[in-house]
């Protein structure tokens, strides 16, 4: 038997070839995930027992914005094509990836967002295509393994960022954004670079190696139909990481924040208590700073041959 980790050529599928080398990697020309027929075929050829399902149309709060109707689209379909055909070709475990961005708007929850306050309210408005996309997985999920007793979980990661990120300005997320901007700015001899925003924002980060592993975990570990928050927790104002990748990459040049641009929601903690109640430790989440070290070493050492560039 064997396990099939889409989305393979992105930021957490190559984390995965590092966790999971023995894991079959198509491209998305070798599988179309928004395809059932394609799918069903790949998995009967190959005796998938299982999936971890991670491809989809991802980007910044830009994309985002502009790309409402897409980001809906293009993930609904492959994610419905996905977990349909694992349940006809009786894959035995399934876990898809959500998103913190689809928990409800601060006005509807509490904080730290615990899973059951998922489908509390609406979703923030500058990502309302992606976050009710991928909403609809929970559900799915959920409606699989009442209907056809199937150890099919979903896991919601926060912002991810590392080695292999996608660098392009307009759609990617925070963190691969800014390393580019702020290096183009130090190699054109720039004195300052723009951010989206005021920079008076929260988000939680965890380094896409720890994430691979966390899922892997649950594979082993978990089998209940509400999501698990798998991420770190540490909160980090924006403009504080702005000046650890301005260290990192040595440049001294000022930032210019462009307050007319959105920069969606000020904060969104999540707990991972459930996570850690599994047996997961704080400790084993690499450090921002250690984080960011390797991600900027390993951008300047392949640009401009990275993925978005």
């Amino acid at each position: 038997m064997a396990k099939l980790i889409t989305g393979g050529n992105g930021l957490l599928g190559n984390a995965f070839k590092k966790t999971t080398p023995e894991a079959l990697f198509p491209t998305r020309f070798q599988l179309d995930c928004s395809r059932k027929t394609h799918l069903e075929y790949y998995i009967e050829k190959n005796n998938i027992d299982t999936v971890i399902h991670l491809a989809a149309k991802v980007g910044g709060v830009k994309a985002n914005t502009e790309q409402m109707f897409d980001f809906y689209h293009e993930n609904s379909k492959m994610n419905n094509s996905m977990i349909e055909a694992c349940i006809d070709r009786n894959v035995k475990k399934l876990v898809c990836c959500l998103s913190t961005c689809v928990y409800p708007d601060e006005q509807y929850v509490t904080y730290p967002l615990t899973e059951e306050q998922l489908h509390l309210g609406h979703p923030h408005e500058s990502n309302f295509g992606y976050a009710y996309a991928k909403r609809m997985v929970d559900v799915q999920v959920r409606a699989a393994r009442k209907q056809h007793g199937l150890k099919y979980i979903t896991v919601i990661p926060n912002n991810l960022y590392g080695e292999h990120d996608n660098f392009d300005l307009e759609n990617s997320h925070v963190l691969p954004a800014l390393i580019r901007k702020i290096w183009e700015a130090k190699i054109n001899n720039k004195k300052y670079f723009e951010v989206w925003g005021d920079g008076e924002v929260y988000r939680e980060f965890t380094y896409a190696e720890d994430i691979a592993k966390a899922i892997l975990f649950c594979l082993e570990k978990y089998d209940e139909e509400l999501p698990i928050n798998i991420g770190s927790t540490e909160e980090y104002l924006l403009k504080d990481v702005i000046m650890m990748i301005k260290k990192e990459l040595n440049y001294d040049g000022e930032i210019v924040f462009d307050k007319t641009k959105p920069k969606g929601q000020i904060r969104k903690p999540c707990s991972n208590q459930k996570f850690l109640d599994l047996g997961w430790k704080k400790e084993w989440y690499t450090p921002l700073e250690k984080g960011l070290k390797n991600t900027c070493e390993w951008f300047i050492r392949n640009y401009p041959n990275v993925r978005g560039v």
